[in-house]
């Protein structure tokens, strides 16, 4: 049973994959996967060593046939030649036949429920009665056992593989695409290898939807546990993209598994060199296991909340924040560099983010459109004209309009004295309760700002809505962030990872991200909007789901990425899919507007969704094709 207030480990089975044993009390293993054509036994060898130089414990190539399957005893051989010991991993799709012969020559297969035995989904809709359903199930038994059988015989590791983009039709029809569906395909082979005593497993469960991605694995874990099964798991995000947005996109997803204890292994899927992948994962892992060890947190749970399916916490709205409203973003104000020179600190932000907080020094003059939140006690001078004549003016007809008071919590008896129609109040867990929320009950107008400094902040923070829930407290809450870093990729995964779990909970109103250190304030200011993005909660910008890349990628993938994004960056709230080829692509593309995918050798098709709407066009005329189906259609 998961904690959903302090950090530990989830107890897991240990796995030999090779050298290497992963689960149990083993350290959470970092992983890649070559982009190289698996027939190209040199260039594979010395992508996997550039992999397992950067830190990779396990490196994975693409394996489409039994030509690629044979070759992997020679990519084998060069590596261990080299003096390496690190676990290669064969990734198969649509043929059991290759792989048979994969686990021959490597230390683990992954195979995908989704095409092993059911053929390559059309999207089609068919009803299944039990016995025909059930008779599917034994074509799968039949065909895996001989599979298993193989793999005891070589020692080797399988990963059952899910991807929420590869359901087969006949999971989609009776379970819809839906966590439930996804893991009852992990079940159907889980279930053969327990019967079959084969033990040496671990599962994946993929999406490019991180809600769907966390929801999944959640599932399977209680899945599991009730079937007396704890096969290690690996996380990722499929599809994640390129850049700060693949890492954050993934950071959320990956973060919010691991900071419950969930995870034996890791990958962060980015359309980069795979090399580039192997620090962030273990920056991931190494943040998230500073937890370790931690006081206890003693949180309780509220009995209405389900996290297996977490819905939107309900709460009243105060202002645009909370009910319906989408999360705030609340920055903290931009100084000016030379504080010798402007006495008056200024803020030069854009007005993007939704509220900025100035603390006890106004801008001469507000900026229009911008909401401020200010310390209450001289918000309380404005409002009295007790405040310099000069600001007083400048700022008269924003008080309760533009302009909001902040209150900490020791300052909670000011709240009921001070009129103002959002207010916000800056709480901690373990404050004690019956003053705190006596104070929101009777004041529907204040907005909690949630912050720790707590060793497990996500246990502290968890642990305060959960004790307002349980008071029937509907007030808003917005999580605030501090941190002391001076590297932006750093900020934005460990800022990514403590929201990750809060989001996909459903807890979620408003994000406040504080950093001392050398980050600028459009960095922070982005990440707030990037980590809502990544969990589902507010769209602002265009969103790229684009597959990392491998050897079945027929096209320069990354070109076209920077190609697609440019063209497209000014279309916001669009979703374009750029996928290297079939195996995922239209089923990722399930939640995107477009996709663009690899059909063949420098030939690609489009798509409305899942529906293809342009076949085989030759790559350097693919893009033009994709703005010109987008324009068209904006125009209808």
């Amino acid at each position: 049973m998961i904690d959903l207030f302090n950090y530990r480990r989830r107890e897991s089975s240990l796995v030999h994959i090779g050298a290497l044993d992963m689960g149990a009390d083993k350290p959470i293993r970092i992983q890649s996967m070559t982009t190289t054509d698996t027939n190209d036994t040199e260039a594979c060898v010395a992508q996997s060593e550039r992999i397992i130089k950067a830190g990779g414990e396990l490196v994975r190539l693409t394996t489409q046939g039994i030509r690629e399957a044979e070759n992997l005893e020679n990519i084998n051989a060069g590596i261990r030649a080299d003096g390496f010991s690190t676990p290669l991993v064969a990734d198969v799709h649509f043929n059991p036949n290759v792989a048979d012969v994969a686990a021959r020559f490597t230390d683990k297969v992954r195979v995908n429920p989704g095409n092993y035995v059911d053929p390559a989904r059309k999207f089609v809709k068919q009803e299944y009665t039990d016995e025909e359903y059930a008779q599917e199930l034994r074509k799968i038994e039949e065909r895996f056992v001989p599979f298993l059988n193989i793999c005891k015989e070589h020692h080797t590791a399988i990963r059952i593989g899910v991807n929420h983009g590869s359901l087969s039709d006949r999971i989609r029809n009776r379970y819809g695409d839906t966590p439930e569906g996804i893991v009852e395909s992990c079940m159907e082979f889980l279930r053969i290898c327990k019967k079959e005593q084969f033990s040496d497993v671990v599962i994946s469960i993929k999406a490019s939807n991180t809600v769907v991605m966390v929801r999944s694995m959640r599932l399977l874990v209680e899945t599991m546990d009730r079937e007396d099964m704890h096969y290690p798991l690996h996380l990722g995000v499929t599809e994640a993209g390129e850049g700060e947005d693949g890492r954050i996109k993934s950071a959320v997803g990956i973060g919010a598994l691991l900071a419950d204890g969930i995870g034996d292994t890791i990958r962060v899927s980015l359309s980069e060199e795979p090399e580039a992948e192997i620090p962030v994962a273990r920056h991931l892992v190494d943040y998230i296991g500073r937890k370790a060890g931690h006081l206890m947190v003693p949180g309780e749970a509220y009995e209405g909340f389900d996290w297996l399916k977490p819905e939107r916490r309900s709460t009243t709205a105060v202002g645009n924040i909370g009910d319906r409203h989408v999360p705030i973003v609340i920055m903290s104000e931009k100084k000016n560099e030379n504080k010798a020179e402007t006495p008056v600190k200024v803020v030069t932000a854009k007005p993007k983010a939704d509220y900025i907080y100035v603390g006890s020094e106004l801008p001469e003059t507000p900026k229009k459109g911008q909401k401020y939140i200010v310390d209450f006690n001289l918000y309380a001078e404005l409002q009295d004209g007790s405040a310099p004549a000069a600001i007083c003016e400048a700022w008269s007809e924003a008080i309760g309009k533009s302009l909001f008071p902040i209150f900490p919590v020791s300052a909670m008896p000011f709240v009921a004295m001070i009129q103002a129609p959002v207010k916000f109040l800056v709480v901690q867990f373990g404050t004690p309760a019956e003053e705190y929320l006596a104070c929101l009950k009777a004041h529907p107008e204040v907005v909690v700002v949630s912050t720790s400094n707590h060793q497990n902040r996500l246990g502290e923070q968890r642990a305060l809505v959960h004790e307002m829930m349980t008071a029937g407290v509907n007030n808003p809450v917005v999580f605030a962030q501090m941190y002391r870093l001076g590297d932006k990729e750093e900020f934005q995964l460990e800022a990514a990872a403590d929201m990750g779990a809060l989001m996909i909970d459903g807890l979620t109103d408003g994000i406040w991200l504080m950093n001392e250190g050398n980050i600028s304030y459009d960095a922070i200011e982005e990440t707030s909007f990037g980590i809502l993005q990544a969990a589902r909660l507010r769209t602002t910008r265009t969103e790229y789901i684009s597959c990392p890349g491998c050897g079945r990628t027929l096209y320069d993938l990354r070109e076209t990425i920077a190609r697609i994004r440019e063209a497209t960056a000014d279309l916001k709230g669009l979703k374009i899919g750029i996928m290297g080829c079939i195996v995922n692509g239209p089923g990722e593309m399930a939640d995107a507007d477009y996709g663009y995918v690899g059909a063949g050798p420098k030939k690609v098709s489009l798509y409305r969704g899942q529906v293809c709407v342009e076949k085989n066009i030759p790559e350097e005329e693919a893009v033009e094709h994709l703005l010109n189906l987008i324009k068209e259609d904006r125009k209808k």
